[in-house]
């Protein structure tokens, strides 16, 4: 069985403002390490793999400093969109490249920018789920769920599949439930979150493209053709932008059938905004992220990113203060999820430096 990681690097992380910016996305950030969100999910599989079966979906404008990032990537396996059109064509498209040469070739479709406790209880339920998937089975990965989270779609477990251990059916997947729905599904122990971890024989997944999502074998058909070829280049900028915008797990997942999935628990987080900092980095004796030249007085629960000037916080508590040079943000961490109307305020007022 051969693995190919997909890492997919789309993403624009606009939660993350003033670090992130449009040509610095969230997934090229150094948020839960001294490595970019990009590098760690790269190299956290390379003991199951290697580089050469590696491939990086991006952007036009995030691709040179990916490349950048992952030099042992070789170029070929950069796969840059020439339109943002959600993950169904971006795992289409990886799909296509790699049944080109090995129809039946595993991929490990992996977000770009989250974070992992656990490496080695990583690795162990993606081997178990390419196990499962090498007869075909459309596989993906059930987190545990620590508590009735709001901001996470579930997939509800079914029986245990025979001859597969470790691997139970997915009776449905679950969109992003109200809180009184969200502690349900926790008391249940049926549900578990979608991390958006999928295990899928190239063969096989386009596949179920074809089947579900008609509009895009055209384009994928004709992109495939041209793998290899000088004109490659032009194909892919004429047919990827006509297949539609639509994710995986609503393009394909939730109409296919012979799905299953691997529970597991490896101190997963998507990283979704400066709240989640303190789950993925070393806290100082008052439950503090405090990184570069911060000075705090009295300060608790909070998150403090300071730049290389000093940023001082006096007597706050479960504030959320970054420094990131050109730009300051400050906020309770209870409204940090609405840092991307900053973005929008920014962008309203063609402020697009700052973007």
């Amino acid at each position: 069985m051969a693995i190919y990681p997909v890492v997919m690097a789309g993403g624009s992380g606009t939660r993350f403002w003033p670090l992130s910016r449009r040509n610095r996305p969230k997934q090229l950030l150094a948020l839960s390490g001294d490595e970019p969100l990009i590098v760690q999910a790269a190299k956290r599989v390379l003991p199951l793999t290697s580089f050469a079966k590696t491939y990086v979906v991006c952007g036009k404008a995030h691709a040179k400093s990916i490349a950048k990032l992952l030099p042992k990537l070789p170029k070929a396996n950069l796969l840059v969109e020439p339109a943002a059109r959600n993950t169904a064509p971006c795992i289409g498209l990886a799909a296509a490249v790699v049944a080109k040469k090995d129809p039946r070739g595993v991929l490990l479709v992996l977000p770009s920018d989250h974070h992992i406790a656990d490496p080695e209880g990583f690795r162990a339920a993606l081997a178990t789920a390419a196990k499962a998937a090498e007869s075909g089975r459309l596989m993906t990965i059930g987190v545990k769920p620590r508590h009735p989270e709001t901001g996470f779609g579930y997939l509800q477990q079914g029986s245990a599949v025979k001859g597969e251990r470790g691997v139970y059916e997915v009776r449905r997947f679950v969109e992003k439930p109200n809180l009184e729905t969200a502690q349900r599904y926790l008391a249940s122990g049926d549900y578990l979150w979608n991390a958006g971890i999928f295990v899928l024989r190239a063969d096989r997944i386009l596949e179920e493209i074809k089947k579900h999502l008609p509009e895009a074998v055209l384009p994928l058909e004709k992109i495939q053709a041209a793998i290899g070829k000088k004109n490659f280049a032009q194909v892919l900028a004429r047919e990827f932008p006509k297949m539609p915008s639509v994710s995986i797990d609503v393009g394909v997942m939730e109409k296919a059938a012979n799905i299953a999935m691997v529970p597991a628990d490896f101190g997963w987080s998507d990283v979704g905004s400066f709240p989640a900092l303190p789950g993925v980095r070393e806290l100082d004796a008052k439950g503090n992220v405090v990184d570069g030249q911060a000075l705090l007085v009295d300060v608790q629960d909070s998150v403090i990113l300071a730049g290389e000037r000093p940023l001082a916080v006096v007597g706050l508590k479960d504030v959320v203060v970054v420094d990131a040079g050109d730009a300051l943000l400050v906020c309770p961490k209870e409204r940090a999820q609405d840092v991307r109307k900053v973005v929008d305020e920014l962008a309203r007022r063609k402020l697009d430096r700052f973007l």
